[in-house]
């Protein structure tokens, strides 16, 4: 940072006052990366535990806490999803792809990893071109990012594992003081903010093999073309419904989804569905307590591509799972009344494409 500055001290006071905006952001973004991993700058010396220790101790933490929400009324988890949220500047969406794209990564190589991909925010076109539009997001809509990582764990205690442990730091610039600001610095100019992480439990997990997976070297994607102008093709179709219920009713809630019937598996395009509960003991920099404005629950449906999605929604397993049958007006006219709502507000509904999939072969 010193030299940095130092390269900014010659220049306009205009360019100075970037180069310090740009600082504080790398100083925000440092602090972020330090704490969503848990660990200390590269070089520092540490003292660790054994690797079967922590993991023993950590599923033994996790099925305390498995139990804990079964007392309370609440589901077990059936997977643990981490994700982080990025505001990206406008014009600089494809250079961010680009350094996902060409990180150094480990991910699939490490136990308990299930699933990734890297979602763009979109806007559904209702031409009947099938198009999505990028959603670069309104400044009030940051906290939700107009890009998000998404990863499906097996434990929480794996991803902890993950993220205290040295694939964190390569992935994120970690092997060394000098490739770490440089990361950091690079971060600050194509972001508008320091990463918001968000962490759930993942409920009512559903999947199916996938039909093709996507080739890895040594744990990350590779044979991808992602040169920092274009963006990376979509290779799957996101859809979520964000709730917003109070947690007195999130037992109740859980409950409805748990009883209705789905059947989402049998739907050409289908790869994966779970309802995500905020996970709201997570500790760290930008894992702050969540204001009213955001979802407390997440429905999160990944299929093939949006056409996948549209036959889901037009068709018959669409209507009978949200309890409509436009075929039936008398089973119409004999259905009981829908229930109260269990929320504060209506459900917000949000899509997303998908790229840079990495998958088991079992799925998600």
């Amino acid at each position: 940072l010193h030299c940095f500055l130092k390269s900014c001290s010659a220049r306009s006071h205009c360019s100075m006052r970037s180069c310090l905006l740009v600082t504080a952001l790398v100083s925000s973004l440092a602090g972020t990366a330090l704490c969503f991993s848990g660990s200390t700058l590269p070089n520092q010396r540490t003292t660790s535990l054994s690797s079967s220790s922590v993991s023993v101790s950590s599923v033994v933490k996790d099925d305390d806490v498995q139990l804990e929400l079964t007392e309370k009324g609440l589901l077990k988890r059936d997977r643990y999803v981490a994700t982080n949220r990025f505001a990206v500047r406008a014009g600089k969406e494809a250079k961010f792809e680009a350094r996902w794209a060409n990180r150094q990564s480990r991910l699939a190589t490490l136990d308990g990893f299930r699933y990734f991909h890297l979602m763009r925010r979109v806007t559904l076109n209702d031409d009947g071109s099938g198009i999505n539009t990028y959603q670069p997001g309104e400044a009030k809509e940051e906290k939700m990012g107009n890009y998000v990582s998404f990863t499906i764990w097996e434990r929480k205690s794996d991803f902890s594992a993950w993220r205290t442990g040295d694939a964190f730091k390569e992935a994120h610039g970690g092997t060394s003081i000098g490739a770490f600001m440089s990361t950091m610095i690079n971060s600050a100019l194509v972001l508008k903010g320091p990463p918001r992480p968000a962490f759930y439990d993942g409920l009512l997990m559903q999947s199916v093999p996938p039909t093709s997976i996507p080739e890895t070297e040594n744990g990350w994607r590779t044979n991808l073309v992602a040169d920092g102008v274009t963006n990376l093709p979509a290779e799957c179709f996101v859809a979520c419904n964000q709730f917003f219920v109070p947690t007195e009713n999130g037992p109740a809630f859980e409950k409805r989804w748990a009883d209705r019937e789905s059947k989402l598996a049998e739907c050409e395009g289908f790869v994966a569905f779970g309802m995500m509960r905020r996970d709201g003991t997570a500790k760290g920099h930008g894992t702050s307590p969540m204001g009213m404005d955001e979802p407390t629950y997440m429905s999160t449906t990944i299929w093939s591509d949006r056409a996948a999605f549209e036959s889901w929604k037009n068709g018959n397993a669409f209507r009978q799972s949200h309890g409509t049958n436009k075929d039936d007006d008398a089973a119409k006219e004999k259905k009981p009344a829908a229930p109260a709502p269990l929320w504060s507000k209506p459900p917000s509904p949000i899509f997303y494409e998908g790229t840079l999939v990495i998958t088991k072969e079992e799925g998600p």
